[in-house]
């Protein structure tokens, strides 16, 4: 049982916006999409969802395609937030959970749980324009998951939060997978997918660059990463054969090096001078890897 996508390709006239797509994404997993601006993220997952035909291939859900006889079983988190501004919270999240299928009293009653957890119950009668820019996320998020879905796509949900939201999101990010909701979601910061997610697709122009395992994805790539943490310069070490690239940092330096022999030599080369704090040699980051896929920082 998974979500399938077979040779998904998306073109608007001469454009193509996603090139070839092939993805399979098991039951209750938290699946993470990283791109670009303009990399096909959002249309991909408008064609999930199907708001946009594909013009070929095929994606399928359960082995069936979706539509709109599945809307009460999905759940979508849009990049361009769209609530009503005008409308109380309740009105409108009761509204949203009935055209999901909900009853008035049991979009009520989930409604006033996700307050609670959010910690913001006393906003249940306000209207949404009365709400900080973070607060109208959390009730947007709400109006995505008050009906429980078994498919969730969330595009960017962590845009434009502050740390703690952030962790207050994540949380329930994860007991949503747990319970047993697919999710796939989508963010320019690296470190939310490395935590989250086990498996990931980076896009560029379209086309899938990298996808799979980030275990695995991080073992095959090669180049390891090398911090230090000493009182005494060593800057001499970005000479060292097989550096590869050298960050100074207040309390000593990062290195990226071809491979992980490179870093017996580092520690000869640091004998005898100064008392060293902090030697770690540890896989790249998924920053790394996509940096060097993408070709720019999106961080």
């Amino acid at each position: 049982m998974s979500l399938l996508l077979s040779n998904v390709t998306k073109k608007f006239g001469e454009h193509v916006a996603v090139n070839k797509l092939n993805l399979e994404i098991p039951d209750s997993e938290l699946f993470g999409f990283l791109g670009g601006n303009g990399a096909g993220k959002t249309t991909t997952f408008r064609m999930i969802l199907g708001l946009l035909d594909q013009t070929a291939g095929e994606i399928t859900w359960n082995g069936e395609s979706i539509n709109y006889h599945k809307s009460h079983l999905i759940g979508y988190l849009p990049e361009e937030r769209g609530l009503y501004p005008k409308l109380k919270v309740k009105e409108q999240l009761i509204y949203l959970g009935k055209l999901r299928g909900m009853t008035k009293q049991s979009a009520l009653t989930e409604l006033k749980k996700w307050l609670d957890r959010f910690q913001i119950p006393n906003y249940i009668d306000k209207k949404v324009e009365e709400l900080s820019k973070g607060n109208q996320q959390k009730i947007q998020f709400i109006s995505a998951v008050i009906h429980r879905p078994k498919l969730l796509i969330l595009d960017e949900p962590f845009s434009g939060l502050d740390p703690i939201n952030v962790e207050m999101l994540k949380e329930a990010v994860i007991d949503i997978k747990e319970s047993g909701t697919s999710v796939v979601f989508s963010s320019h910061q690296m470190s939310h997918v490395e935590e989250l997610c086990e498996n990931i697709c980076i896009l560029r122009d379209g086309t899938a660059v990298v996808e799979g395992n980030i275990k695995e994805i991080k073992r095959s790539f090669g180049k390891k990463n090398v911090r230090i943490v000493s009182d005494e310069s060593i800057d001499f070490l970005q000479d060292v054969n097989g550096v590869l690239s050298f960050k100074r940092r207040n309390d000593g330096c990062e290195l990226q090096i071809s491979d992980e022999q490179v870093s017996q030599e580092i520690l000869s080369k640091l004998a005898g001078n100064g008392f060293i704090r902090k030697f770690e040699l540890e896989e790249p980051s998924l920053n790394d890897i996509f940096i060097e896929k993408v070709g720019e920082n999106y961080e």
